[in-house]
């Protein structure tokens, strides 16, 4: 058995070893988690109400993937209940991108009085050029209705998907 002044002496020892080990640690564990924390806030990840319904859509860029470029889901649900608008999916739809989602806006593209949900997608490149898809949400279903790209950055993309919508369906009267 070691004298007690000695055995005092290992004992300081040995712990100011730990405190430096345990301060080393939460140092690089607050460091992880603070750039967990930023990465984590930099996705586009938002839910909407749908305007005069009660479903509810999220739309959100892809897991893992750069802002630059890759997929984005936009995911519908019934929005049943107030607490818990997500419990009941209904349809959803993964999409390519060329940019960062910059905004989800509800407007009638298809010339049927009814908003269709449009994603406008700011490219990461010097240009900032801007491009956006449509869908129609009716009867349980989501389809993919117009796309417009290469837009000007400062340019509003609901007029070029209404032009293309219409272009596209014949100018003729929107489906139901």
């Amino acid at each position: 058995m070691l004298h007690s002044p000695l055995r005092a002496q290992l004992i300081c020892r040995d712990s100011s070893g730990m405190n430096a080990i345990i301060t080393a640690s939460l140092v690089v564990l607050l460091t992880g988690l603070a750039a967990y924390g930023s990465e984590r806030n930099l996705r586009f990840v938002k839910q909407f109400q749908i305007p005069g319904s009660a479903e509810v859509v999220v739309v959100a860029e892809g897991d893992l993937e750069p802002r630059s470029m890759g997929s984005y889901t936009l995911r519908l649900y019934g929005g049943k209940s107030d607490k818990f608008p997500t419990d009941d999916f209904v349809a959803g739809l993964v999409r390519p991108r060329n940019g960062m989602i910059n905004a989800v806006r509800f407007n009638d593209i298809d010339g049927d009085g009814k908003p269709e949900i449009v994603v406008v997608i700011h490219s990461a490149g010097s240009g900032g050029y801007v491009s956006a898809d449509a869908f129609r949400y009716r009867n349980g279903s989501l389809i993919f209705i117009a796309s417009v790209s290469d837009l000007d950055k400062k340019a509003d993309p609901i007029p070029a998907l209404r032009q293309k919508f219409k272009a596209s369906h014949g100018g003729g009267s929107p489906t139901k």
